[in-house]
């Protein structure tokens, strides 16, 4: 089966290269968006290209002993294989064909070479998965070096034990995180993972970094996402800072004494952050800032805001932003911005709950003379760009936390439900969602690993780690759909679990770079428009 299936991913390949070539050929005489539905409808092939070389790669350098994978990856390239061919779904409603690329004539090619896969009937292969699955068969999860299983192993275990049995009761209140959990979290080195060992971190890499937020985020995304923070200013500090900066603020992150925010988006701006319109200017020995932010996760419990400003108002678009590093101290359920100058409103949301978003106002908030991250004025642009790669790698890995947490779910209920006599289970349409589920899972999780390793290898990725979150964000909501769906009428129920599931995997399209935004990344970056 190896050699047809190398022998098939040859053949996406050449399919990918041809979509390539026909972009790039509209492209030269069109901008990017004028073409965008072509454009996007390339990333989702070159993306789904990706994923099947990655699965691939895990099936082949794992044990030949569980049959399970070679069963998945079969799945998954029929399933892939027959969406480049007849229609990628970018979204519910808008599905990629190879006419919109003028693609007719590479997709019968890829057709014809694959036509085994596209002919066979797989309903026997998604009724063995479902079976294993059932009888608590999982497929491989090493990756290959006894320190990165043991991490996995201690952050299953943490999460089991101390996530898994709150989290909905959490979500329903709608409780910030506890104290102890976070600190609990912080003896693990949480919040250290990738901040170097000299300044107090764990120093290790994004794979890593991959593995703590996807068990993480299987118990609950907001425990995953908590850490999205520290990395995000660890990476801005270790990268930008001064020496000053650096051990000011790193070791007290690495510990999770400080719990930072990140506040960049404003109100009617969204992804174009070369329109932000938060001012701050030099008044004698601090910074005075003015302007309005929204969507600002963990706001009220945050002590330290990396703060995105215009400080060079002459400058136009990006040039003129500057990041900072502003403390601030931390809020109370009575008073959530005790700061001078600081206002804050909750913005109530359907999930993505234990750390709350906020709108915030400010007016004459002071901050540091030594606040400016780098001590350079106009660089904020560019020092956040270098961090959003980490940064979408992880939102990947929460995606798929998120995508097996819904299986695992459906999967329970599915086992327990009877109808007709039965366990729902035995259903074809039901045993399908379940094995499709691990398919989409398994890619998704073999993805973000790849774009993982391309980080840690100093390679530049922004392509990579936009496919991850792409696929991943997919691949959470198919599942929590499906689980649902599994669930029937009680799946709506508010004391299901998957109700809550449900609500926190639609966010993982949305943020850290919408959908739309990843696919636009990944075409421009693949056709030689990278900026």
């Amino acid at each position: 089966m190896r050699a047809d299936l190398n022998r098939a991913l040859t053949a996406a390949q050449a399919y990918r290269s041809a979509a390539q070539a026909a972009l790039a050929e509209r492209l030269a005489a069109k901008p990017i968006d004028s073409e965008q539905r072509a454009a996007h409808g390339f990333a989702w092939v070159a993306t789904t290209v990706a994923a099947l070389e990655a699965t691939l790669g895990w099936n082949e350098s794992g044990p030949d002993s569980n049959p399970l994978d070679a069963q998945i990856t079969l799945l998954a390239f029929a399933e892939s294989i027959g969406q480049l061919t007849g229609g990628l779904p970018m979204g519910q409603n808008e599905i990629f064909r190879p006419a919109d690329l003028g693609l007719a004539a590479a997709a019968r090619t890829l057709a014809e070479t694959c036509a085994d896969l596209l002919e066979a009937d797989h309903a026997a292969s998604r009724a063995e998965v479902a079976a294993a699955l059932a009888e608590g068969h999982w497929p491989s999860e090493t990756l290959h070096d006894a320190d990165l299983d043991a991490i996995r192993d201690q952050y299953r275990r943490f999460t089991d034990a101390a996530i898994v049995p709150n989290a909905h009761g959490w979500h329903l209140a709608n409780d910030l995180i506890p104290d102890a959990t976070v600190q609990a979290m912080a003896d693990l080195g949480t919040f250290g993972v990738c901040i170097p060992e000299q300044y107090g971190g764990l120093g290790l890499g994004k794979l890593v970094m991959c593995i703590v937020t996807e068990e993480l985020s299987r118990g609950w995304i907001g425990a995953g996402s908590l850490g999205t923070r520290s990395e995000i200013a660890g990476e801005l500090i270790a990268q930008g800072g001064t020496g000053a900066q650096k051990a000011e603020w790193l070791p007290r992150i690495a510990s999770g004494e400080i719990l930072p925010t990140a506040v960049f988006t404003e109100p009617d701006v969204g992804s174009d952050l070369g329109a932000l319109q938060t001012r701050a200017r030099r008044e004698g020995d601090r910074w005075i800032i003015d302007g309005a932010k929204t969507w600002i996760t963990h706001a009220a419990r945050s002590d330290l805001m990396t703060l995105l400003a215009r400080t060079v108002p002459d400058a136009k678009g990006y040039a003129g932003l500057s990041m900072l590093l502003v403390p601030k101290p931390r809020g109370t359920e009575v008073d959530p911005f005790p700061a001078d100058g600081m206002t804050g409103s909750e913005i109530e949301v359907l999930g993505y709950r234990g750390m709350r978003e906020y709108a915030l106002q400010f007016e004459g908030l002071a901050a540091p003379a030594d606040a400016l991250l780098g001590g350079e004025e106009g660089q904020g642009f560019k020092q956040l760009m270098r961090t959003f790669e980490g940064a979408r790698i992880q939102t990947a890995a929460r995606a798929v936390g998120v995508a097996r947490r819904a299986l695992e779910l459906g999967l329970g209920y599915a086992l327990t439900r009877k109808q007709f006599g039965k366990a729902i289970v035995h259903f074809p349409r039901v045993s399908d969602k379940l094995a499709m589920s691990l398919v989409d899972f398994v890619m998704a999780r073999e993805l973000s690993y790849a774009a993982a390793r391309a980080k840690d290898q100093g390679k530049r990725c922004d392509i990579e780690a936009g496919m991850a979150k792409l696929l991943g964000a997919r691949a959470a909501w198919a599942n929590a759909d499906a689980s649902l769906q599994i669930h029937g009428g009680n799946g709506y129920a508010l004391e299901y679990e998957i109700s809550r599931i449900l609500c926190d995997a639609r966010i993982l399209g949305i943020f850290e770079g919408a959908a739309e935004i990843q696919a636009q990344v990944i075409a421009r970056g693949l056709t030689g428009g990278r900026n």
